[in-house]
């Protein structure tokens, strides 16, 4: 992309020229921001109602917290979405795929309201992986056009908006229909999402910041072919920097995850009520994860290197965790004081924690522009995918450690691993610094 943007239209048309902005119709947005942070919003929804809403219905229809988690299996289109990536990197265009995927998430909560409320948890489960399955989908060819229509120093605010609407969208979808439940009703709830969909379709479809990067790409793609699969297999691999990012994105969160996922159930067996447990790690910690989001994508924006940063909030992570294995080793003695410093070292570590994946998500797509244009959906997914990986997979195992290996024997390896990010940085390739 060359020069700067210009914006009108209900989703943020956009306009490539080479002066100072301007803008033109009834409504004006400089810059490919508002229908990214639309199609990012809706594409939370399924991890809202599978993280936030679900588990508390099935519940309380009475099954089994085993049956409960092994609901986690929905997940798992999100861990393999790069098998399909090269679909949507190989034929028609990535709008087409963001218009049909959304709108498909719209058929599917339309379909759920059409559910009753008790008794339908196999169908419920089926649309809710369905969803999955297209929301993953929407993410590959959302993730591209974001590579594709942000400038270099645009992917600092880009990736932001990215991560903040994303979490929004959760949300919403999650403790929102729970509080919207009782009022709407089931019914209501879904037609509510579903409608919310239809809007971003309409955003997928009308966004000439959309229409203008297909019309770039469908001219160079009429000079060549559709890349086939072992081409772009091989286009992908031999990205510059692609094989150190791929470790990068595996281990980065390794510590961290174990210690917020085991730290607000220690702290639930030394007498947190639930209530006020889902207080201060639901709502404050989400809080303090926006905030580090936000203020991420604004010292990226203000041009702060970005390797150098993520050493800094590395260092600074490490030292929370030392501070929790020793509040978590005295917990006995001085138990409310001890909650309480407890409880503020999560705030700092979801904060800590957004400003991290907002960099982490920045570094990721410098990654991508270094690979063929034709293959950058298929790449920018495999990273993602690996970062999913990391993540879930050593969040199921951390209560295992913990309850082989002990508190402080599990935090002192939550440590060590919080560590490796650090040296890995130390070997940075020359192509992404």
């Amino acid at each position: 992309m060359s020069g700067p943007y210009t914006a009108s239209g209900p989703c943020g048309a956009l306009h490539t020229t080479s002066g100072s902005y301007t803008a033109s119709g009834p409504y004006i947005m400089s810059g490919p921001y508002l229908p990214l942070a639309v199609l990012y919003l809706v594409q939370g929804f399924p991890y809202g109602l599978q993280s936030g809403l679900l588990p508390v219905l099935l519940r309380t229809q009475g099954l089994s917290l085993s049956h409960i988690g092994l609901t986690r299996f929905l997940y798992l289109p999100w861990l393999l979405k790069f098998l399909w990536s090269p679909l949507v990197d190989g034929a028609w265009h990535r709008q087409t795929w963001l218009v049909l995927s959304t709108g498909g998430l719209c058929l599917c909560c339309a379909l759920c309201s059409m559910l009753p409320l008790q008794g339908a948890f196999t169908p419920l489960a089926w649309l809710l992986f369905v969803m999955h399955v297209l929301s993953s989908m929407q993410d590959v060819a959302l993730d591209a056009v974001t590579v594709a229509v942000l400038d270099q120093d645009q992917l600092g605010l880009g990736n932001s908006i990215q991560v903040v609407a994303y979490k929004l969208g959760s949300v919403l979808a999650g403790g929102g229909a729970l509080t919207l439940l009782h009022s709407l009703g089931w019914r209501g709830v879904f037609m509510l999402l579903s409608g919310a969909y239809l809007m971003a379709v309409l955003c997928a479809r009308w966004s000439t910041t959309l229409k203008g990067e297909e019309s770039r790409l469908q001219g160079k793609q009429k000079k060549s072919s559709k890349p086939r699969l072992m081409e772009i297999i091989h286009r992908v691999s031999r990205t510059p920097g692609t094989m150190w990012t791929m470790v990068y994105v595996l281990i980065y969160k390794l510590g961290e995850q174990g210690s917020l996922s085991m730290v607000p159930l220690l702290l639930l067996d030394r007498g947190t009520s639930p209530a006020e447990l889902g207080l201060w790690t639901g709502i404050f910690s989400l809080g303090f994860s926006i905030a580090g989001s936000a203020g991420g994508g604004a010292i990226l924006r203000k041009g702060r290197a970005l390797h150098p940063l993520l050493r800094t909030l590395f260092t600074l992570r490490v030292s929370c965790l030392l501070l929790q294995t020793l509040l978590l080793a005295s917990l006995g003695e001085d138990t409310s004081v001890v909650k309480a410093l407890l409880l503020l070292t999560l705030m700092l570590q979801n904060f800590l924690a957004g400003v991290i994946t907002t960099a982490t998500f920045t570094l990721m797509m410098h990654c991508t522009r270094r690979a063929h244009k034709k293959v950058q959906a298929s790449h920018y997914s495999l990273l993602s995918s690996l970062e999913v990986l990391g993540k879930v997979v050593f969040s199921a195992v951390s209560g295992l450690l913990v309850d082989s290996l002990g508190v402080s024997a599990s935090f002192s390896l939550f440590i060590v691993l919080s560590l490796l990010p650090i040296a890995h940085l130390q070997r940075l390739p020359s192509s992404l610094q």
